[in-house]
């Protein structure tokens, strides 16, 4: 085994070796770029809120609105969903009563990309379910494909507190 005589000098550079760093860097790149999953937004919703004062808008449906009315109880749970005037169940007959309507077709120039559900909620409801009526009415699962129905959701003026 041969041993080489190192001397140390106070006066020599240390050279940092560029070409392996750039390597490095361009292969964590090109890792980053080719694993990057683009997925669609969640809860991306295209919710229109009640003015302060009416006003004229630029928006005019060529429909009139579904009218979903959802009642509080006195400590701010569901008391009922009403549909058209008709009680329902739960979550679940509301999205089968919507998809009856529109239908599954989805995308550009669909009936239900020009309807509008317009919900009409109490004042003490609880969010949690306000955000359950959205998802029922905004789309569901099915087979691992989410399938959209209604992307046009706005709220009526609030009901004064009683």
């Amino acid at each position: 085994m041969k041993v080489r005589n190192v001397q140390r000098h106070g006066d020599e550079k240390i050279e940092l070796q560029m070409t392996p760093m750039i390597d490095i860097v361009f292969q964590l790149l090109v890792f980053f770029i080719m694993t990057f999953k683009i997925i669609a937004p969640e809860g991306d919703f295209s919710i229109r809120m009640p003015q302060d004062a009416p006003s004229q808008s630029d928006f005019e449906p060529d429909f009139p609105p579904i009218k979903v009315r959802l009642r509080a109880s006195s400590d701010g749970e569901l008391a009922g969903i009403y549909f058209a005037q008709r009680a329902m169940e739960d979550f679940e007959e509301l999205r089968k009563e919507i998809r009856g309507i529109v239908g599954d077709d989805s995308g550009p120039g669909s009936f239900a990309a020009e309807t509008e559900v317009e919900f009409d909620c109490d004042y003490n409801l609880k969010y949690e379910n306000v955000i359950l009526a959205i998802t029922a009415v905004s789309g569901y699962t099915e087979g691992g494909r989410i399938i959209k129905l209604i992307e046009k959701i706005k709220f009526s003026p609030p009901r004064p507190q009683p």
